[in-house]
């Protein structure tokens, strides 16, 4: 059995490291603004990027219910599938239609990681989820990694253009795709195929032979079509009646909605800035002593700060897990996750502020590394509040929460017609403020709550 889940666990993770081996995504903006398409940055901004978050909304809650019905190997296989369809989309298309039909299919692309990360609870055991659900996260992490690493090195060094990153990712997919294959098939799930199969209840059961007992077999097999249903409301109704749950789901859907909001548009608002990176390799070669070796040309740094963010975002989680773990108080963790939201939004303040493009990038950096830190804290936080069995279904509502949120700041402050219609720096500076007005609630109600409790303590030792 120890051999089994490691195995399961490694054949995952290969599939997640494989999906994550997409080297255009972190010149994307640098791509779509190319020569290549026809749009320009305005309508990047307003009308591509929003279909995606609209997108992954509208399909999310859908998504988790047909994974969960179809037993996880069927959406792991139409992830790759659906990854291989946007990067050669990428590739043929030259109009804005068609970057809005690749980003429908995105939206379609993200909401199926829940297959992904749900895949591996329904295949093992209990006592193996945290040993397998680190090495999962791991998987995609590293491979992110490689993929901002690998895309410096090719730009860099003028290997490929830009668009020709978008050959490696949609190659990574296919591989992605063979790969998912040899993914073991799923049995039983949380829901829909839990503890029994229909067919297999009836065959075994002695007694079908007997018409009577069969009907009557039969009809408990009816009954039970409509637990899935009633197990899926006892678990929303156990957790949502919990405040420490709404608590924890609320700062949960409150900070991701902003994360997504900030990496999903600062690659566009880089490209406003007037000292886009200009470095020439005798600069970057003159510690190897090589002379009159020399090319001038751009050298765009999203490959390397896609890399520094996703590595420190990851040693902050690790960081935030460790300190965590039975050493904060859930007030302490509140009271930390206040001041480091607002710290968020300070980040995003120096990224969107700055005439600078490099100051731009390490409040960038910055950002990410508070955020992992931040959802760590509340990811732990609102798990030990839940029946496990209920993780995916809960994290799955607070996500769909998250891309409302998400969608009501996109509308707002992006869009053209009912929004504030803001320009790029504008933007950011609205998303700088919201983590720091969320942050400042959350810092009140902690000190009321305190004070209130303090005032209902002193009460109790006066009546006694």
């Amino acid at each position: 059995m120890e051999s089994s889940w490691l195995k399961v666990s490694c054949l995952l993770c290969v599939f997640g490291f494989l999906r994550e081996i997409r080297p255009s995504e972190p010149y994307h903006a640098e791509i779509l603004l190319s020569d290549w398409y026809n749009v320009t940055q305005e309508e990047v901004n307003r009308s591509v990027y929003p279909i995606g978050t609209y997108s992954y909304l509208a399909l999310l809650i859908v998504v988790f219910l047909i994974t969960d019905f179809l037993r996880y190997k069927p959406l792991i296989i139409a992830n790759a599938f659906t990854g291989i369809l946007i990067w050669s989309g990428l590739i043929w298309t030259k109009t804005l239609l068609g970057m809005q039909i690749v980003e429908v299919f995105y939206g379609f692309y993200q909401a199926m990681e829940v297959a992904y990360y749900t895949y591996i609870y329904a295949k093992v055991e209990k006592k193996y989820y945290p040993r397998v659900t680190s090495h999962t996260r791991a998987a995609m992490l590293v491979g992110k990694l490689f993929a901002g690493l690998l895309a410096q090195v090719l730009i860099s060094f003028q290997w490929m253009d830009f668009r020709q990153l978008l050959y490696i990712s949609a190659g990574s997919q296919v591989l992605a795709l063979l790969w998912s294959f040899l993914l073991p098939n799923v049995k039983q799930s949380i829901y829909f195929h839990h503890q029994f199969d229909v067919n297999l209840e009836i065959a075994e059961n002695p007694a079908s032979q007997n018409g009577i007992e069969s009907t009557n077999a039969k009809s408990s097999v009816a009954q039970d079509t409509a637990k899935p249903l009633q197990l899926l409301w006892s678990h929303f109704c156990s957790a949502y009646s919990n405040s420490l749950v709404l608590q924890w789901s609320m700062w949960y859907a409150i900070g991701l909605a902003g994360y997504l909001q900030v990496t999903t548009y600062m690659q566009v608002a880089w490209k406003s800035f007037e000292n886009e990176p200009d470095v020439s390799t005798k600069n970057l070669f003159k510690l190897f002593l090589i002379n009159n070796f020399v090319f001038n040309f751009k050298v765009v740094w999203n490959g390397a700060i896609d890399v520094a963010f996703t590595a420190l975002a990851a040693l902050f989680s690790l960081l935030a897990g460790y300190l965590h773990a039975g050493r904060l108080k859930s007030r302490t963790s509140l009271l930390s996750l206040a001041l480091l939201s607002a710290l968020e939004g300070g980040c995003i303040l120096l990224s969107s502020w700055t005439s600078n493009i490099y100051l731009s990038y390490l409040g960038y950096v910055l950002f990410g590394a508070l955020y992992g830190f931040t959802i760590t804290v509340s990811s732990a936080e609102l798990a030990s509040c839940l029946v496990e069995d209920s993780f995916a279904l809960i994290f799955g509502i607070n996500t769909l929460i998250a891309l409302a949120l998400q969608s009501m700041l996109t509308v707002v402050v992006v869009s053209e017609t009912g929004g504030l219609n803001l320009n790029t720096f504008e933007q950011f500076t609205a998303y700088a403020f919201y983590f720091i007005i969320c942050g400042l609630v959350y810092f009140i109600a902690v000190i009321v709550q305190c004070c209130f409790n303090r005032s209902q303590s002193s009460k109790r030792h006066e009546t006694e």
